[in-house]
């Protein structure tokens, strides 16, 4: 079942798609009536395939968008995100639009509870955290006839607009600075993957700029939860531990990176020439530390800008931008040589 058109679904399109009336689809996704299991199957079958969200918005206001804006991100305890947050609102306060937030937690099967319950309310947009969704995600951003940002990434093919940065070119950059700077003996610290797409891009850049400058990763280690400063310290001590002649740490994020750099300072080793570290996001609160770690700005608050710009423009009809990909700079700061 697919649909080439842009305008919003309605009862009809699933009354089609599953072959009963358009009472009966009523009655099922309202979940009232006496509708056989068979039938309540068929019906929920072809409104996931499709993409359908009832609408939640009653009697005169059925056909109208509410000034709303649906933000799904993640996480809120992510630094990250908060600075996205401040971008879109900027734009947004501006405009009789406002954002409501939902939070996925990282998990596929409540992002799309949250978008559904999101859509369901007819926003006038969507911003969503990344590229990679379910196929019942995208069939319902594609059939919500709104505009949809997806944010932070650009390594891949948007439902319909995104705003982002390369990850893959981010961690092949890092790795090309970290071999100018004299490094070899390179081990990474960094989040379990399989659910952040973006950190699994970026390492799978950063391995691959070491294999082409001739290095192999030396060593590595993941950790699940949130990024944490005594996260670092622990992962930075065992890797160490296991490894002493490493000259060269990696980190996925900057809070851990930061507590590796703490416990470094602790045990005395020289920083950037015995042992030289990096992490990434540029978060400003690690302004403080003793040393100023090496990192790369992700742009945050330009991204969450930018997206709101988007959907601005595009409620009041105006042509907008659909693909926008900002490109952030390494800052050696105190732990990573120059070349």
């Amino acid at each position: 079942m697919s649909r080439n058109d842009h305008r919003p679904l309605t009862l009809r399109d699933v009354s089609e798609a599953s072959g009963v009336s358009e009472m009966t689809v009523s009655r099922v996704l309202r979940n009232r009536g006496d509708v056989s299991d068979a039938t309540r199957d068929k019906v929920l079958r072809a409104a996931k395939a499709l993409g359908y969200v009832p609408n939640k918005i009653a009697g005169a206001l059925a056909s109208q968008r509410v000034n709303l804006v649906a933000v799904i991100i993640p996480s809120l305890s992510n630094m990250v995100f908060p600075e996205v947050m401040t971008g879109i609102s900027r734009v947004l306060e501006g405009t009789d639009l406002q954002p409501v937030v939902g939070v996925t937690d990282y998990l596929p099967e409540k992002e799309e509870k949250v978008l559904y319950e999101m859509l369901s309310w007819r926003p006038s947009g969507v911003i969503i955290a990344g590229l990679e969704h379910s196929d019942a995600s995208r069939a319902m951003m594609r059939a919500s006839g709104i505009p949809v940002v997806e944010i932070m990434d650009a390594d891949g093919t948007p439902v319909d607009a995104m705003v982002g940065i390369s990850h893959r070119r981010a961690g092949r950059e890092m790795a090309e600075a970290i071999l100018a700077g004299g490094y070899r003996r390179i081990g990474f610290l960094g989040t379990q993957m399989p659910l952040d797409h973006r950190a699994r891009k970026r390492f799978e850049g950063f391995t691959q700029a070491l294999a082409k400058g001739g290095v192999e990763m030396a060593d590595h280690e993941f950790y699940s939860g949130g990024s944490a400063l005594a996260k670092g310290r622990e992962m930075t001590q065992a890797m160490l531990t296991r490894s002493p002649d490493l000259d060269f740490l990696y980190f996925s994020n900057d809070m851990i990176g930061a507590g590796g750099l703490l416990w470094l300072l602790e045990q005395g080793y020289d920083i950037p020439n015995c042992i030289g570290l990096a992490g990434f996001n540029g978060v400003e609160l690690l302004q403080g530390l003793p040393r100023r770690l090496a990192t790369m700005d992700a742009c945050r608050a330009e991204i969450g800008r930018r997206a709101a710009e988007i959907i601005v423009a595009r409620t009041r009809g105006e042509a907008a931008e659909t693909s926008v990909i900002l490109k952030p700079q390494i800052s050696y700061g105190d732990t990573l040589r120059r070349p």
